[in-house]
C-alpha cells in the first residue's frame, strides 16, 4: 500500500529485473516510512511487486501522504557493500504545522530541531531590544500538526522621542531561502538579507516612513516544496509586497504565479537563461546573471586557445538545458563544433563513458555541486582528466567542493583532487572587486568581514551561496531603493505603499519602474538591470591550480574586452589539443625483407625463362604438343609477370619521389592483374575444355568427341576473353579513379577473380579421374589451381586486415605470389623435363616415332575402354550362369524328394515278398545331375577373361 510509480523509464534495468538475474553486488527492498512510500525510478507496478533486490547505484526516494513531509534522508543510494546510504539516519513522515508560528513581529524565532515545522519542533520566542513577549515563549508542534499554545506577540515598553515602532508602517517581503538541497544558498545569503534589512531600517533617508520586513521559508531548492510554501506566502496574513526566491528552478515556478498576484520577483540566486523570457516573466528580476553571460566568456577563451571542437555534459534541468542551447549558438557563430553532448538525470556514469568512447578533449560541464562531485568521481574512474583533457565549470561552487565527504561517491579526497586539477571556471563578478563605498556605505571588504562576523566564524568553503551573499545583499537594497523612488509618484495618485493588495496594479506597475531604472553601486558591483530583468556584470576566469583557484583573467561581454593576467598554467607544454591530432608520417618497407623477397623472385624468373624455353624448344615432341604447349607457354608467361609485380609492390618513398606512386601503383596493379589473367586464364581454359568433352553421360557423343579433331584456336579465344575482361575493367578504373583504390572497385575485382578461382576448383575436382591424349597434363593443371586458389583466397583478406602494418603485408602478398608461381611452374613442367630425360623422348626421337606409330598402339585411353567393355560383357555372364544354378538346385531337389518317395515304396514291396531291386550309387542316370549343366563344367577359356 506504501507503494509509488514513477514515469520514468529506465529499459536496462527493466530488462535486468524480467529475466530474474539477481546481482552479485545488490541490496535488499527496505520498507517505506509510516504514512508514506518509496518511488521506484524506472519500474512498473508488476515489476514493484516482485522485485527482490535492487542494483548498486540505484536511487529511491521517499514520498508522504497528504500534509506530511519528509524528516531525515529523502533519497537513498544502494551501495557496493549491499547496504542503503544513511540508515543510520531515520526517515519518517510528518504532519507540517502552520509556518505562520515560525515567525515573530519584532522578535526572533529559534527552531529545533532545524528544519520544517513537523510534529515534535519546539519554537522559542524572544524579543528584540525596546519590545516585551506576551503569552509563552515556546511552543510545540504535537502529532496532529498544530502547535500546543497559541503564538506570543511583541509589545513596546517604552517609547523613543526619534524612533516609536507604531509610527512606521511595515512592508513584508516574503522571501524563500535554500538552506539545504542541491545549492544551500540560504546559508550565506539569509545572514546577509537581513544585515541589509537592518541596515535600511536604521536610514533615515531611505523610506523615513516605512519599516522593512522579511518573512522566510526553506524552499530546500525543491520546486515542490516551494510549492507549498508560496502558497502559505500568499494565503497567511500579512500581505506580501514583494517576493524573493532563490534557485532557478523555484524562481520559475514563483515567477510565473506570481503575476497572478500582481507581485513583482526579485531573485538573488537565479542563473537560468529561460528566466529572461518577459512574456513568461513579466515581473521577474535578478541580481544574479543570468548563466548565459558565461558563454560569451568561454567563446572568447576557445577562441584564444585555439579550439575549434568542444563537447558538453549536463544535468538534465531547465536552467543548464537553455544554457547550452544559447552556448550551441554562439559556437556556432564563431566556427566551433560541439562534437559530442551528454546529459544524464542523477548518475553521470554512462555520459561520462561516452564522453571517454568518443575522444572528448575540451568539455563544459553544466551541473549543481551535488552533481558535479558525481561526474569526477566517475572522471577518476575513467581517466578522463591530465595533460590531454580541459574541463570548464560552474564558478559558484564552494572553493573547497571537491573536498566535502559525499557518501552517494566512492572516491577519496585524493583521488577527487587529481581528477580536478587545472579545470578552469566562469564566475560572474560577485564582489566588486575596486574600494568604492556604495548605496549601503559600506565597500566590499567590509561587507565581508560584516558577514563573517554574522556567521559566527563558520567556514566560508564550507557555508552555500557564501559567493552569492553580496548578490543577495544589494537585492534588499535594490528593493529598499526601488520601493523609495514610488512613494513620490503614489503619493501625486492617493496611493500609499501600505495600500498595496493582490489585486492593485497601480502599484505594482510604479514599482516596476522604479527597478528597470535601478541604478547603484553594491557591494557586488554596479547594480542595473538589462530590459529582461537580468544583472549585467563582468566574468571572473579561474583555474584550479595546485588544489586552490587563482583568478587568470576578467571578460567585460558589453565591451568584448578580456583583460588576461598570463599566469594560466597547464599539466603539459601547453593548452592541450581539441581532438586527436593526426600526423602523417611515412612507413618504410624493411630493405632486408625487400631485397629478400625480391631475390626470390628473380629466381621465380629466371625458372620461369627455362620453362618456357624448355616448351619452345621440344614444342614438336608428341608428348609436349599433346598438353597444349602455346597455353602452358602463356601460363610462363603470366607467371614471370606476376612475379615481375613485387618488384613495384615493395617500393617506397625511399626509391622514388611521392609524386611518382600513382604511376608505380598503377604498373604494379597492371603487371600483376594481366599475370593473373595469363596464367590462371590459361590453366582454367584447359580445365574447362576436358571438363566440357568428358563429363557427359551420353557414351556415344563421348565416343564422337574424343574421336573429333580438337580446334587450338577456340582455347586460346577463351584465354583471349579473360584477358580483354581484365584490361577493359583496369583501364576503366585507370579513367574513373586512377590514383586511390576504393572499396567499391577492389570488392568487383575480387568478387570477379574469386567467383574464376572458386569455378576452377570445381572443375578440377570434376576431372581428376579423366584421362585423355588431347590434353595429357590436365591433372597437373587441376593441382596447380588448388594451390593458386587456396593461396589467393587466403591472401586477400589477410592483406586487406594488415594494410596497416607495411612489412607483414608486402611479405604474405609477394611471398604468396612467389609461392603460387613456383608451385605453378613446378607442377606444370617439371614432370614433362623428367620424362623426356628419363625416356629419352627429345625432338630426334619424336620423328621416329611418329613414322612408327608405336606410341598409338600403346594407348593407355583405348586399353581402358576395351577393358571396361569386356568387364561389363562377363559381368552379364556370370549374372546368366547364377541364374542357371539356381534354377538347376531347384530340380536336384526335387529329384532327391522323388528318390525319398520311391525308396519307401521298395522297402513296402519287399516286405510283400517281392525281389529286392539292387540300386548303386553308381547309377549317373539316378543320383548325378546333367554333366552338360553341372556348376563346375563352365568353360575355362571363359573364367580366364576375368583376370586379363
Amino acid at each position: 500500500p506504501h507503494i509509488f510509480m514513477s514515469i520514468h523509464t529506465a529499459p536496462w534495468f527493466i530488462v535486468v529485473i524480467m529475466s530474474g538475474f539477481i546481482f552479485k553486488f545488490s541490496c535488499a527492498i527496505i520498507r517505506p516510512p509510516r504514512d508514506g512510500g518509496i518511488r521506484y525510478r524506472g519500474l512498473t507496478q508488476e515489476q514493484i511487486r516482485s522485485v527482490q533486490v535492487l542494483p548498486v547505484d540505484y536511487e529511491i526516494e521517499y514520498i508522504c501522504r497528504g500534509n506530511r513531509v519528509i524528516v531525515g534522508p529523502k533519497v537513498r543510494k544502494c551501495l557496493p557493500n549491499g547496504t542503503w546510504t544513511d540508515l543510520s539516519q531515520s526517515s519518517r513522515c510528518l504532519l507540517l504545522c502552520p509556518r505562520v508560528w515560525t515567525s515573530l513581529e519584532n522578535g526572533r524565532v529559534s527552531s529545533w530541531p532545524v528544519g520544517p515545522p513537523v510534529e515534535g519542533t519546539v519554537l522559542h520566542y524572544s524579543c528584540l531590544p525596546g519590545f516585551i513577549l506576551t503569552g509563552r515563549n515556546s511552543s510545540q508542534c504535537n502529532k496532529m500538526g498544530k502547535w500546543v499554545t497559541p503564538k506570543p506577540v511583541s509589545a513596546s515598553f517604552m517609547v523613543s522621542c526619534h524612533r516609536h515602532p507604531s509610527s512606521k508602517k511595515k512592508l513584508y517581503i516574503g522571501a524563500l531561502f535554500p538552506m539545504s538541497g542541491g545549492w544551500p544558498g540560504g546559508q550565506a545569503c539569509l545572514p546577509a538579507a537581513q544585515m541589509a534589512l537592518d541596515l535600511v531600517n536604521k536610514r533615515t533617508d531611505i523610506l523615513p516612513d516605512y519599516e522593512l520586513e522579511l518573512i522566510h521559508y526553506d524552499s530546500m531548492c525543491d520546486p515542490g516544496e516551494a510549492t507549498k510554501l508560496l502558497y502559505d506566502l500568499l494565503y497567511t496574513e500579512p500581505i506580501k509586497i514583494v517576493l524573493m526566491p532563490g534557485c532557478s528552478s523555484v524562481s520559475t515556478l514563483v515567477a510565473e504565479a506570481a503575476r497572478m498576484w500582481n507581485l513583482i520577483v526579485l531573485s538573488y540566486g537565479s542563473s537560468s537563461p529561460a528566466l529572461s523570457n518577459r512574456q513568461r516573466f513579466p515581473t521577474f528580476f535578478r541580481t544574479h546573471p543570468s548563466a548565459t553571460l558565461h558563454n560569451p566568456t568561454r567563446v572568447q577563451l576557445f577562441q584564444k586557445w585555439k579550439w575549434t571542437k568542444i563537447a558538453t555534459i549536463q544535468q538534465t534541468t531547465e536552467v543548464f538545458t537553455s544554457t547550452l542551447d544559447d552556448l550551441e549558438e554562439r559556437v556556432k557563430e564563431a566556427g566551433i563544433e560541439i562534437s559530442v553532448r551528454q546529459s544524464f538525470l542523477t548518475d553521470p556514469a554512462v555520459a561520462v563513458k561516452n564522453l571517454k568512447r568518443q575522444d572528448a578533449r575540451i568539455i563544459v560541464g553544466l551541473f549543481y555541486e551535488t552533481e558535479a562531485r558525481k561526474v569526477f568521481c566517475e572522471v577518476f574512474k575513467e581517466k578522463l582528466y591530465g595533460k590531454k583533457y580541459v574541463w570548464f565549470l560552474i564558478g559558484w561552487y564552494a572553493d573547497n567542493w571537491f573536498k566535502i565527504k559525499d557518501p552517494s561517491i566512492n572516491c577519496t579526497v585524493e583521488q577527487m583532487t587529481e581528477a580536478v586539477e587545472g579545470h578552469v571556471t566562469t564566475e560572474i563578478v560577485m564582489l566588486n572587486p575596486e574600494t568604492v563605498r556604495g548605496a549601503s556605505n559600506l565597500t566590499s571588504q567590509e561587507f565581508l568581514a560584516q558577514l563573517m562576523s554574522k556567521l559566527g566564524g563558520k567556514n566560508p568553503e564550507e557555508t552555500g551561496g557564501f559567493q552569492e551573499a553580496p548578490l543577495a545583499y544589494d537585492a534588499v537594497w535594490a528593493l529598499a531603493l526601488a520601493f523609495n523612488k514610488t512613494v513620490g509618484p503614489l503619493k501625486a495618485k492617493g496611493h500609499r505603499l501600505e495600500d498595496f493588495n493582490y489585486n492593485n496594479r497601480d502599484i505594482t506597475s510604479e514599482i516596476y519602474r522604479a527597478m528597470n531604472t535601478s541604478s547603484f553601486e553594491g557591494v557586488s558591483g554596479h547594480v542595473v538591470f538589462d530590459a529582461q530583468g537580468s544583472r549585467m556584470a563582468w566574468t571572473l576566469i579561474e583555474q584550479l591550480q595546485g588544489g586552490s583557484y587563482k583568478k587568470i583573467g576578467y571578460y567585460d561581454s558589453t565591451k568584448g574586452n578580456l583583460s588576461w593576467y598570463g599566469n594560466d598554467k597547464w599539466i603539459g607544454s601547453g593548452p592541450p589539443a581539441d581532438q586527436t591530432v593526426v600526423i602523417e608520417e611515412f612507413r618504410y618497407l624493411s630493405q632486408k625483407l625487400f631485397v629478400s623477397v625480391s631475390v626470390f623472385a628473380g629466381l621465380g624468373i629466371l625458372l620461369g625463362i627455362v620453362c618456357l624455353t624448355f616448351n619452345i624448344y621440344n614444342s614438336n615432341v608428341r608428348y609436349i604438343q599433346n598438353s597444349q604447349p602455346y597455353l602452358n607457354n602463356m601460363t610462363a608467361v603470366g607467371c614471370m609477370m606476376a612475379l615481375a609485380a613485387v618488384f613495384p609492390l615493395g617500393i617506397d618513398g625511399l626509391h622514388v619521389h611521392r609524386r611518382q606512386f600513382p604511376v608505380i601503383c598503377q604498373f604494379r596493379l597492371w603487371l600483376l592483374g594481366l599475370g593473373f589473367s595469363l596464367a590462371y586464364g590459361s590453366m582454367f581454359t584447359k580445365i574447362w575444355w576436358v571438363h566440357t568433352v568428358f563429363t557427359k553421360k551420353d557414351e556415344k557423343k563421348d565416343k564422337r568427341k574424343v574421336n573429333q579433331h580438337l580446334e587450338p584456336w577456340k582455347l586460346y579465344a577463351t584465354v583471349c576473353v579473360l584477358l580483354g575482361i581484365d584490361i577493359l575493367s583496369l583501364m576503366i578504373w585507370q579513367i574513373v579513379d586512377p590514383l586511390h583504390i576504393t572499396v567499391e572497385s577492389a570488392g568487383v575485382v575480387y568478387g570477379y577473380k574469386g567467383l574464376l578461382l572458386l569455378l576452377g576448383i570445381f572443375l578440377a575436382y570434376e576431372t581428376k579421374s579423366i584421362s585423355t591424349e588431347k590434353i595429357n597434363d590436365h591433372r597437373a593443371v587441376g593441382m596447380a589451381i588448388y594451390n593458386v586458389a587456396v593461396l589467393c583466397m587466403i591472401t586477400a583478406p589477410v592483406t586487406m586486415i594488415l594494410s596497416s602494418q607495411q612489412d607483414a603485408s608486402f611479405a604474405f602478398a609477394s611471398l604468396a605470389i612467389v609461392f603460387s608461381v613456383y608451385i605453378t611452374l613446378v607442377v606444370l613442367f617439371v614432370p614433362k623435363m623428367r620424362r623426356l630425360i628419363t625416356r629419352g623422348e627429345w625432338q630426334s626421337d619424336a620423328q621416329e616415332t611418329m613414322k612408327t606409330g608405336s606410341s598409338t598402339n600403346n594407348n593407355d585411353e583405348e586399353k581402358s575402354r576395351q577393358l571396361e567393355r569386356e568387364n561389363k560383357e562377363l559381368q552379364k555372364i556370370i549374372q546368366e550362369k547364377e541364374e542357371r544354378v539356381s534354377e538347376l538346385r531347384n530340380q536336384l531337389s526335387e529329384r532327391q524328394a522323388l528318390r525319398s518317395r520311391r525308396r519307401a515304396s521298395t522297402v513296402t514291396n519287399q516286405n510283400h515278398s517281392s525281389p529286392p531291386i539292387a540300386i548303386t550309387q553308381s547309377d549317373p542316370s539316378l543320383y548325378q545331375p546333367d554333366s552338360k549343366i553341372s556348376r563346375n563344367n563352365c568353360h575355362t577359356s571363359r573364367l580366364q577373361l576375368l583376370y586379363k
